[in-house]
């Protein structure tokens, strides 16, 4: 029979989330089950909440940074053992048949890659994420989370850490390129971090002043405030790629003018409102937009090993279960630094 297990829940778009259940399937052949330890909190959660990427199957639970311990796995489970140290991220399923599945490309599966949360599973239930005290996944979607990286700081890799080291990898960012970061927020201060350890020349632009110390803390060789319009008029045709980790509307144009010939913007952030491109902006200097997902489960797991090898986790806030609107309110105002994290032991 299917677990009942507690978990935060979001009863609408609007209420105030609260302390519930959800139902967890029996651990099947392929299955593991995990106990959950940390769950990182990403404006992800908030965006599908509230409704800004279309309407949501409620009561619902989110969280898709999910770091536990293995507790029971199915009989043809070869890769886990019961307490190995694991994670699951964005997604729980594909169809693993269709030519991106097969490249190691779930996350663009053509027949729709099943999320952690609010999608239809292969069972025709609507999956729950990480804000709970459990989840079962089949293994080829669980992920080692190796020692090296603290317990508490390792959830938000699962979706922050591989957002932004899959367009880093995908473009070269390395030695010689000069990267630059559009926003040190979750997204962007581990942008910052991994194109550091890459080898890039990187660049931080926010919004104003305040965030100068941290970036250079955490690896940013400059810092530019965009507030100051010199910025652009300085910038002009500088940089190889820039990672925009924004989660709102930009002039994109401008920021595309910042680019070198023949260089990228990608975007990683996703505003609900659309963005105005100008052809030639795109066409001067040969300049391309572009967007990307997270990683595959492979990728995803070179990314955790790269952050276990240089040293890098995020940085991050502990929340408790019950503090959590208080935590979302917090991520609305851009006032964490820079992940929360939600220890799961206050939920049981």
């Amino acid at each position: 029979m299917p677990a009942v297990i507690p978990a935060i829940v979001a009863p609408s778009a609007t209420d105030p989330l609260f302390t519930g259940t959800v139902e967890r399937r029996d651990v099947g052949p392929s299955d593991v089950r995990i106990d959950i330890r940390w769950a990182g909190v990403c404006h992800s959660d908030i965006h599908t909440v509230q409704g800004d990427w279309g309407p949501q199957p409620y009561p619902l639970t989110v969280g898709h940074e999910i770091v536990g311990t293995v507790a029971e796995i199915g009989s043809d489970v070869t890769g886990f053992a019961v307490g190995d140290r694991v994670g699951v991220g964005c997604l729980v399923n594909s169809c693993g048949e269709c030519a991106n599945c097969a490249a190691g490309q779930e996350q663009y599966c053509e027949n729709g890659a099943i999320g952690t949360y609010a999608a239809t599973d292969v069972d025709g239930t609507v999956t729950q994420g990480g804000y709970s005290t459990s989840v079962v996944v089949t293994e080829k979607f669980v992920l080692r989370v190796p020692e090296a990286i603290p317990y508490e700081k390792a959830a938000p890799l699962l979706c922050a850490g591989i957002t932004t080291y899959s367009p880093l990898r995908h473009w070269n960012a390395g030695p010689g390129k000069k990267v630059a970061v559009i926003g040190l927020g979750g997204l962007g201060h581990m942008a910052v971090k991994i194109a550091h350890a890459m080898g890039a020349e990187v660049t931080v632009l926010s919004r104003s002043e305040a965030k100068r110390d941290d970036a250079l803390k955490l690896g940013a060789d400059h810092y530019f405030a965009t507030e100051d319009d010199e910025t652009f008029r300085t910038l002009r045709a500088s940089f190889d790629l820039i990672i925009n980790s924004v989660s709102a509307a930009i002039d994109i144009n401008a920021y595309l003018k910042l680019l070198a010939l023949d260089g990228t913007l990608v975007n990683v952030g996703a505003p609900s409102e659309p963005m105005p491109v100008g052809a030639g902006t795109l066409i001067s200097n040969r300049r391309s937009f572009a967007g990307s997902n997270i990683g595959g489960i492979a990728e995803t797991q070179e990314m955790l090993d790269f952050c276990a090898e240089h040293d890098i986790a995020p940085e991050v806030e502990i929340t408790s279960a019950d503090d959590i609107n208080e935590a979302w309110a917090r991520v609305l105002a851009s006032d964490v630094r820079y992940r929360f994290v939600i220890d799961i032991d206050t939920l049981r």
